[in-house]
């Protein structure tokens, strides 16, 4: 008489749970888990951004420098990218377009908005442009790894439905629509963020090996994350925006992924030689920019 509870009780001891609450409280403050994830994404990224550049002869200063706008402007680039791609989510509701602390950031749209607030300090303060780029090129997977855990805090972008052992349950309000009944899913969000500490491994290792020339190992990091994004969204379900019965991730993934190995194959038949470990291509010198920036 107990054998199909037993079953499923003993099925569920292989899952993995959602947290029951997705906020810390101290005191009156209510911080959410999301936020937290990402601004220790972003604290993480800028100290590893910081580190390179030193070890490549930059100012590690030019780290919190370009963080300063880069941030924000992927922030409002993250939200306006979801919103863009769950529009339906909040047409009529678009006071709720605000409310990031709910969850929902673009990673496509955060990168677009980052990568444009970063050129504006660089173009402004005389940062290697290219140079700059390669050394951040690991730090932000590594961002995003961590701010990823923010999804499992709010019991969202989770996959199909599954029976493997490291399902991830998901409390019955937080179901997609048609998909009630069942219990445990892919945890997508776990997949991008392991994913992700994979690829700052990769590229930290292809950067060691010196074989790529100034701005080759950014494309790199943006291939490298394609490749992993598009099979992560062939199995999610949330609610997204698609073409063609395809969805608009799984599009620009692909974009992607073709735009940056012809990047690497036109750069490599154009410039095959790669850069000494101290060159900062694109830019003025290491010491003409610091001198410039003292006035000498």
């Amino acid at each position: 008489m107990t054998t199909g509870p037993f079953i499923m009780n003993a099925s569920l001891l292989g899952s993995i749970p959602s947290p029951s609450d997705n906020g810390i409280e101290i005191g009156p403050l209510n911080l959410r888990a999301y936020g937290i994830l990402i601004a220790l994404g972003v604290i993480a990224a800028v100290w590893l951004l910081g580190r390179r550049l030193e070890q490549r002869g930059g100012d590690p200063e030019w780290a919190s420098r370009v963080a300063v706008y880069a941030v924000p402007a992927g922030l409002v680039g993250a939200r306006a990218y979801h919103v863009f791609t769950s529009w339906d989510r909040f047409s009529g509701n678009w006071g709720e377009a605000f409310e990031i602390w709910n969850g929902g950031l673009g990673i496509p749209g955060g990168v677009v908005g980052g990568v444009l607030g970063g050129l504006y300090v660089m173009r402004r303060d005389g940062i290697p442009v290219a140079a700059f780029f390669d050394a951040a090129a690991p730090a932000l997977p590594l961002a995003q790894a961590i701010g990823r855990l923010g999804n499992w805090f709010n019991q969202e972008l989770y996959g199909k439905p599954t029976d493997l052992p490291w399902g991830l349950e998901i409390d019955p309000e937080n179901r997609v629509s048609g998909f009630e009944a069942d219990e445990t899913f892919h945890p997508t969000f776990l997949y991008e963020a392991l994913w992700n500490v994979a690829l700052v491994g990769f590229l930290l290792w292809l950067d060691r090996r010196g074989v790529l020339r100034p701005g080759r190992l950014f494309a790199v990091y943006v291939l490298g994350y394609a490749t992993g994004r598009i099979w992560i969204e062939a199995i999610r379900i949330d609610t997204s925006e698609e073409l063609l019965g395809v969805r608009w991730n799984v599009w620009l993934m692909g974009g992607l992924i073709l735009g940056a190995i012809a990047f690497l194959v036109w750069s490599r038949l154009s410039a095959p030689a790669p850069a000494a470990p101290d060159s900062w291509a694109g830019g003025d010198s290491v010491e003409e920019i610091e001198a410039s920036e003292s006035g000498d």
